[in-house]
């Protein structure tokens, strides 16, 4: 006997990965890759570490006149990075 609601493994794996606790870190991962995109080259290389932790963000970087230059435009960056996603997934960035 077959059951009509069967369903292919892509189908079922779609749907795991679209309930709430992935998506969420999906959408995580995107920022973080996001980070060179929006800032360029220079200040993607000077990071040495990010990641984000109840909605916000850590960027460990190497350069002092990089980390203050970013803290100017700190809200700037959380707007657009934020807008990659669609949502607001992080609220504040923290550098070091």
């Amino acid at each position: 006997m077959r059951k009509t609601d069967t369903q292919t493994i892509a189908q079922v794996i779609k749907e795991y990965f679209k309930s709430p606790k992935f998506e969420n870190k999906f959408k995580q991962f995107k920022i973080i890759n996001s980070w060179e995109e929006i800032l360029g080259k220079t200040v993607s290389k000077s990071t040495t570490n990010i990641y984000i932790k109840d909605k916000t963000l850590f960027v460990f970087l190497k350069s002092s006149v990089i980390r203050n230059q970013l803290y100017m435009i700190k809200t700037e960056i959380i707007k657009k990075l934020n807008e990659k996603v669609g949502e607001e997934i992080i609220n504040d960035i923290v550098l070091k």
